[in-house]
Formats: C-alpha cells, structure tokens, sequence
C-alpha cells in the first residue's frame, strides 16, 4: 500500500514538474518573440520610419555643404535695355577649428588690414577652435578675393573660405528706383517690381559638397561634388528708358525749381493697353544704397537726433523715401477732376455740351459760398469753355443737376473707389470718398471740383486712358514678358487685362477732347504752352487747395492726351505742395517731344511760363 502511493505522489509530481518546465518553455518563447518583435519595431523605426533624418545625419557628418546663390533674372526696359541685374562677388568665411593656433594673430591682422575690418573682432572670431563657420565680410569685390586668396597661399593658412556670390546691381543709378525697388543682403526683393516678382526673379541656389574626415576637416578637393546655380528669369518691362528718362529729368527740375515741398509725381500710360510707359516720383533714391537718404532735409534732421529717437526718424525716413508715391500715396484731384465730373454728367445725360452756366461772384450752396480761384467771374459759358476755364461754380452747378446717387455711381464705375490693381505692392486697397448716403450738398459741391475726395495718381491716369480708349479699363501693368535666363524660353507673354468695360458714348468722348483741346489752345489756361505746339493735344490743368494747406497752389497737376485724332498716350504730372498746374504743362510737352522723338536732347530746362490756374 505505502508503495503504491509512494508511486503515486512520482507521478503525480513528475506530472507537475512537466507541466512547470511546458510553463517556463512557454513564457520563455512568449519573452523571446517580444524582445524580437521590440527590435524589429525599433529597426523599422529607425531604418524606414526615421530613415531621412539619420541620412541627414549622417550625410552632415561626412559631407560639408557650401550653398551657392543664384544670380536673380536681370530687368529690362521693352527695348532690351539692362535697369537690374547681378554681378559676381565673394563672402570671406573662416572655419576657425581648422587655422593653426600659431597663425590666429598673423591672419587676423592680415585679413582686417585688407577687409577694413576690425583686427579685435577677427582674432576673437578666428579664436573660436570649436567654430567650423565664422563670417568675416560678405560682398567682397574681386580685387579683396584675390588679396585674400594670395595672402592665405603665401602663408600656407588653413579654413579661410571664399564662398562665390551675387550682388544686385542697378547699372542706371537712380533711375526708375521708385519702381525697380531694391534687395537686401540676401538678394531678396524688398520693394517695387524686386518684391512683386521676386519668386521669378529668384533663381536655384547649387552647392559644393566637400566630404570631411572623421574629426570634421575637409579632405582633398578632388572628392568635391559641384552642382551649379540657376538664375533667375528676366523680366521684360513695358517702360522705354527714353521716355523715363525725360520725365526723370524734368520732373527733378521742377521739383527744384517751384521748391516743391511734398512730391512730384509722373506718369506716362498707353491708353490702349493699359502699360505703364513711364512713372517716376520725386525725390527718390538709388537702389544701389536703398538705406543713405538723398533729401537733404531729411537727412539732416535725422543728423541731429541720437540714440533710439534717431533710429525711429532714419527709419521712418527711410520707408517714406521708398513709397512709390504714384502708387501709394493718395491726394486730393483738384481741377482735373472736373473731366470724371463731366463725363458722367454727359454719359448720364444730365447736361449737354451746350448746356449753360453761369459764374458771377459766387454761388451758394446750402449756406456754403464757393468762388472761382482767384475770384474770377467767367460770366455764362458752355460745358466746354466751363473746362477750359476750370470753372469751380459750372461744374458745382453740373453735379448738383448730375445728383449724389449718379455722382456716386460713375466714381465707382471709373475704378476710383478701389485699387487699380497695378503690379506694384503696397497700392492701398481704396480710396477716401463720400457715399451717397454721406453726401449732402456742399460735399456734392466740393467734390464736383475735385475736393473732398483723395485718389491715387495712377487712378486718375487709369480714368484718363478708359475715357479715351472708348470706356474699356485695363489693368496698369509694367511686366511686358517673362523669359527664361538664358532667353531661349518664353515663360509668360503679358496681355492686357480688362477690369471693366464701360458703355461710353462717342458724343462723351469726343466732348471731354474737345473740352481738353480747348485747354491748350485759345485762351484756355495751359494755352501759352502748347499753343504752337505741332502735333494736336489735349489737357486739363489743375491746382487745388488741399485740406492741410490753406494755399490756393498746394498743388499742381497737368493731365494730358495725344494725339488727339487717335489717343496713344495719357500723360499724369503732379507736384504737391509747390507750383501750379500751369507750372508742370511744360514737362508734358517735353515728355510729348521725347514720345514722338521731336528731340535728341534730353538735359535742357523746361521753358519759363506764368502761373495759370
């Protein structure tokens, strides 16, 4: 009996040491395949999942990369000629780690004498044995790289660096600065047509890919891998350098000559089109030194602060000096209005060209009395002898019978309320106007003579060009074509772009030239300027009382048109704050000179003339 459970209890515990070993076999295999699977997750990890990093990280330990800027797309005038492009320079870069400890003083010396840079400030960056990058100048010009170069060879330094790169150039100076704009260090664009079209101007930098050894120095140069830069593409502009170039010059002279306070302002545009020909403001700057102020007044007063008061007032003078101010900046129409006020009363139907008016000494308006400038009485007049004599109480008397809601109306539908959408930046996005539910009738009043309202100057040229090419608004635009850098692609041919079309009659048209030829001939109040001037015009002179100045020539504008049997091109002139609209005719004249290649001169004077109101 005893041996027979004895028996029993070896079974029974054999049967349980088994079932204990099938236990750990089993938990021993279940430890085994999470541990593989916990390696094999992390191996997909780090090879698949994370591969692109650890590539990263490995191609940044054993390879150095040095970037190499693309030059940007040149810019051309519609002739072909250069306003914008790169030149070739250098950036003198140190990887300190890699100059002998004993040669840290000679090259500091060396290198500050030939960089004009401060020796201190070399030697302490030169100084830095764990640096592996040190910039020392940028912008060097071929003459310092050689220095640099022969000196490094002569003296057997290691890990000073010469990295090729580009520099805008504006081969022109000042010219057209307003509208090319300018870059920074970078070569990104930061104004004008340079900010506008950077992304096509802008190329793709190429790199030089040089493998280091285990402690981080470069090997020989024959395990260089060089990919090169592409330039950007080149812009084409519908601007003629000739036409530039005399408003450029004739409009400096008259903001000198009247001692204009504020701006000066042109444009030239083709009325069928929509294409900017010609724009420029004054004074303006040299793209080449965007941040060193040309007015001298500004300039000195910025002189005479100092600490954070001289920061803000250079800065502030610094952003007013790059306002495209055509573009920009609003005014107040004065006279030239008068042509939007009697094309809608026309287009209406409120008045006639032989429609009367009468101007005595005044007229009253809601208690309100408004005067002629210079308290002239014109007497009874037609709408035509009304422009021609710039009549304040006539087209006081042509909005009250055209009625706010129509006034309102037609403002909008010449784009005067919004912007043009013209292919600069910083344009604003509407102007200052009344509404119609704003408007009473000395507002109504006013602004039928061009005060009270404030537009742009490329918004009044805009309405100039949509009346005279039978009511169709383009787009302004200054792009003509885009082509690849090395001109064998076309990458975009512009094409006008129309923004409105207005069902303008010919009896309209054909009233506000007849009205603007009067101006310029007979006893209008630009006649001793083009009076025997042998190709037909027309024009509309201007000279408001702004709201800031109590004046009577705060400012002068001339807006003109020729030739008058078939309208190319619009002319704006404005000077803010000086002169008269009478004083800016001549430059008009002379632009007409340059367009029709009448002269080859383009230096001279404008002609002495009276002021006209």
């Amino acid at each position: 009996m005893k041996q027979r459970k004895a028996s029993a209890r070896r079974e029974e515990q054999a049967a349980q040491n088994q079932g204990m070993r099938l236990h750990t076999r089993l938990l021993g295999a279940a430890m085994a395949l999470l541990c593989f699977g916990v390696l094999v997750g992390r191996l997909y990890w780090l090879q698949v999942v994370q591969h692109d990093l650890y590539a990263q990280r490995a191609e940044n330990q054993q390879l150095r990369s040095t970037r190499i800027p693309a030059p940007r797309g040149e810019i051309l005038d519609r002739s072909g000629q250069t306003l914008a492009t790169s030149a070739t320079c250098w950036t003198v870069r140190a990887a300190p780690r890699e100059l002998e400890a004993e040669d840290v003083d000679a090259a500091s010396r060396t290198l500050a004498e030939i960089l004009d840079l401060d020796e201190e400030t070399v030697r302490e960056k030169l100084s830095q044995r764990t640096s592996n990058d040190a910039l020392l100048r940028r912008r060097v010009d071929k003459a310092l790289a050689d220095q640099v170069r022969d000196a490094c060879a002569a003296n057997g330094w290691k890990g000073i660096y010469l990295n090729e790169d580009t520099q805008r150039v504006y081969p022109m100076g000042n010219f057209a600065g307003s509208i090319l704009g300018f870059t920074n260090v970078d070569n990104e664009g930061m104004a004008g047509l340079e900010l506008k079209y950077n992304k096509v101007l802008t190329g793709r930098s190429g790199q030089v890919l040089t493998l280091k050894n285990a402690w981080g120095y470069t090997t020989p140069v024959q395990y260089d891998t060089y990919v090169p830069p592409v330039p950007g593409n080149t812009l084409t502009l519908t601007i003629d350098a000739n036409i530039q170039h005399y408003l450029e010059n004739y409009l400096s002279y008259a903001v000198q000559e009247y001692n204009v306070a504020a701006r000066g302002v042109g444009i030239v545009m083709d009325v069928n089109t929509g294409a900017v020909l010609a724009m420029s403001t004054k004074p303006d700057y040299d793209p080449n030194h965007p941040r060193a102020l040309t007015d001298e007044t500004a300039r000195n007063e910025v002189e005479q602060l100092e600490g954070e008061a001289r920061s803000k007032a250079l800065q502030l003078a610094q952003q007013t000096q790059w306002r495209n101010k055509a573009v920009s900046d609003l005014y107040e129409p004065g006279s030239v209005f008068k042509l939007i006020t009697a094309s809608a009363a026309l287009d209406a139907g409120a008045v006639q060209v032989s429609s009367g008016f009468y101007c005595g000494e005044s007229i009253n308006v809601a208690g309100t009395r408004f005067h002629c400038a210079n308290h002239r009485h014109h007497g009874s007049q037609d709408l035509t002898h009304a422009l021609m004599n710039s009549c304040n109480q006539a087209f006081i008397q042509v909005g009250a019978r055209l009625g706010k809601q129509a006034f309102c109306d037609y403002f909008e539908a010449f784009g005067l309320r919004g912007a043009t959408g013209i292919d600069l930046p910083a344009e604003p996005k509407k102007s200052e106007y009344y509404t119609a539910d704003r408007m009473g009738p000395v507002e109504l009043a006013s602004c039928s003579f061009g005060q009270s309202s404030k537009i742009t100057p490329i918004q009044m040229a805009n309405y100039m060009a949509t009346i005279l090419n039978g009511g169709t608004r383009y787009r302004p635009h200054f792009l003509k074509q885009v082509v690849s850098y090395d001109y064998t692609q076309v990458v975009e041919e512009y094409e006008p772009e129309v923004l409105a079309e207005m069902d303008i009659s010919e009896s309209t048209i054909e009233a506000i030239k007849e009205g603007m030829r009067g101006v310029v001939t007979d006893d209008g109040t630009a006649a001793s300027v083009f009076r025997d001037y042998p190709i037909a015009v027309g024009g509309k002179t201007g000279s408001a009382q702004t709201t800031a100045s109590k004046s009577q020539s705060a400012h002068g504008v001339f807006i003109s048109f020729a030739p008058y049997d078939d309208p190319q091109i619009a002319v704006f002139v404005l000077v803010e704050h000086g002169g008269s609209g009478g004083n800016v005719a001549p430059i008009v004249r002379d632009i007409y000179d340059a367009y029709f290649g009448k002269q080859t001169n383009p230096d001279p004077a404008p002609q002495e003339n009276t002021l006209i109101y």
